[in-house]
């Protein structure tokens, strides 16, 4: 059984545990393909996430880009240039 929530503009997977039980390869297989995120409820304000090794190594990688505020703003300024057009294309140098 699957029920889909809408989160900030992101839809999640949702299961019971006795279902997830049931036929873990295919919530794996759902998972990894479709690069969901499943939430395993557990009872009253409990619960598990399953998310693929790349969604949770995205996650990692913005984590570290954005934990400093250095890294944030640059980061913001690059992008109101590419949203103003105000970017440019370089070439990669050989090396």
């Amino acid at each position: 059984m699957y029920i889909f929530l809408y989160i900030k503009r992101y839809f999640m997977l949702t299961t019971t545990l006795t279902d997830f039980r049931k036929d873990v390869k295919k919530y794996f297989d759902n998972v990894i393909n479709s690069y969901e995120t499943l939430l395993i409820n557990r009872g009253k304000d409990s619960g598990v996430v399953i998310m693929s090794l790349d969604e949770y190594n995205s996650l990692q990688a913005t984590n570290h880009e954005l934990s400093s505020k250095i890294n944030e703003q640059r980061l913001d300024s690059a992008i109101e240039k590419l949203k103003k057009g105000q970017s440019f294309q370089k070439d990669l140098i050989e090396l």
